[in-house]
């Protein structure tokens, strides 16, 4: 039997992940930004009702990359707040990476 130490299996769990950036049309919703936050967001990227980013399907359209392979935010320094609270490992974390079939980071899963 062999142990796998998720935590330990990359530098940056977020950028070989992105889970939570694909996980509904309906996340990410904009919740405690002010207007000159918003403002900052490219208007590209935010949905027609004003209430959140723009999806492509379930996946936010400021997400880049292949989602539990390698992603990046483009829009990184003016993401909103709900993003900027997601923590590799937090409830939201660990449900969206089971939505796409992806390990916990910080959880050591038994292999074999």
């Amino acid at each position: 039997m062999e142990i796998s130490d998720i935590a330990g299996s990359t530098d940056s769990p977020c950028q070989a992940c992105g889970a939570c950036c694909a996980y509904s049309a309906n996340w990410p919703r904009f919740t405690t930004e002010d207007d000159s936050a918003l403002d900052l967001i490219p208007e590209k990227f935010v949905n027609e009702r004003l209430s959140g980013m723009r999806c492509d399907g379930d996946r936010c359209s400021a997400l880049s990359g292949k989602v539990g392979e390698a992603t990046a935010c483009t829009i990184y320094t003016v993401r909103p707040e709900v993003c900027r609270t997601c923590m590799p490992g937090d409830p939201e974390c660990a449900m969206a990476r089971k939505r796409h079939g992806l390990a916990v980071p910080g959880v050591i899963r038994i292999v074999g």
